[in-house]
C-alpha cells in the first residue's frame, strides 16, 4: 500500500495539504490512502473527501514508535517523532514499509508530506 503520511499546523488548509502532496508525490505512484495523526482526523476530513481516498487515524504511541529519517527538534517536542508526516506514513503503511523519499513541506509551512510504501506480502 502507498500512504501519504500529513502533519500540519491548525491553521493549514486545503490548499496546504494539496501543496504538501504535490510536492511529495511528484514521481512517485499513486496514493492510496492518507494518514494523520488520530486527534487529527476531523480537520483532514474534507481534503481526504476531495481526493476520494480513506484516512487511516494513527495514534499517538504509534507516532512515537515510528524510525523517522528526519529529527525535527519541535515535532519531537510537540508529539514524541522526528516528523509526523514520516511517521504517520510509516505506521500506516505497516510494518517493513520504507519511506519513498523526503518529507515536503507545503509553500505556506503549514504542512508537511511524507510518503511510504507497505512492504510486499
Amino acid at each position: 500500500m502507498i500512504v501519504a503520511g500529513f502533519g500540519f499546523r491548525r491553521a493549514a488548509t486545503c490548499a496546504s495539504f494539496e501543496g504538501a502532496l504535490r510536492l511529495a508525490q511528484d514521481g512517485l505512484p499513486t496514493i492510496e490512502a492518507l494518514a494523520v495523526p488520530d486527534d487529527k482526523r476531523a480537520a483532514f476530513a474534507l481534503f481526504a473527501d476531495t481526493l476520494g481516498l480513506p484516512i487511516i487515524a494513527i495514534s499517538a504511541d504509534a507516532l512515537a514508535a515510528a524510525d523517522t529519517a528526519t529529527r525535527s527538534a519541535p515535532s519531537i517536542a510537540a508529539r514524541r517523532t522526528g516528523s509526523v508526516a514520516e511517521a504517520a506514513a510509516l505506521a500506516a503503511a505497516g510494518e517493513g514499509a520504507v519511506l519513498l523519499g523526503a518529507r515536503h513541506i507545503s509553500p505556506d509551512r503549514l504542512a508537511t508530506c511524507a510518503i511510504a510504501r507497505g512492504a510486499c506480502p
